[in-house]
């Protein structure tokens, strides 16, 4: 019976990285999508955080936190974030920046 709760809990944790992997390449997708409409040049992205989250909104999800590197004039380094509920973008915020 023990055997049973290590493999769901080996399952639980394969779904998992799988999923964060999947969240890492939505993430991807918004920032470059939203830096080529708005003509930024796009330099890096991280993840700050992922942990669950219940909102009478989305329910039970996973909410991540993503860090990027954009510029807007090719020589300066800005730093903005975005929020994702699950995989869908929640908000991206961006510092004023200088561009050419």
């Amino acid at each position: 019976m023990e055997n049973i709760y290590y493999l769901l809990f080996f399952c639980l944790f394969c779904w998992y990285f799988v999923y964060l992997r999947q969240v890492s390449e939505a993430a991807q997708r918004y920032v470059n999508n939203y830096c080529k409409e708005t003509g930024l040049q796009f330099i890096s992205l991280a993840r700050r955080s992922s942990r669950p989250k219940f909102t009478k909104q989305h329910g039970l999800c996973i909410y991540s936190t993503f860090d990027f590197d954009f510029s807007g004039d090719g020589e300066s380094n800005n730093h903005g974030y975005l929020t994702l509920y699950g995989l869908k973008l929640e908000q991206i915020k961006l510092p004023a920046y200088r561009v050419n």
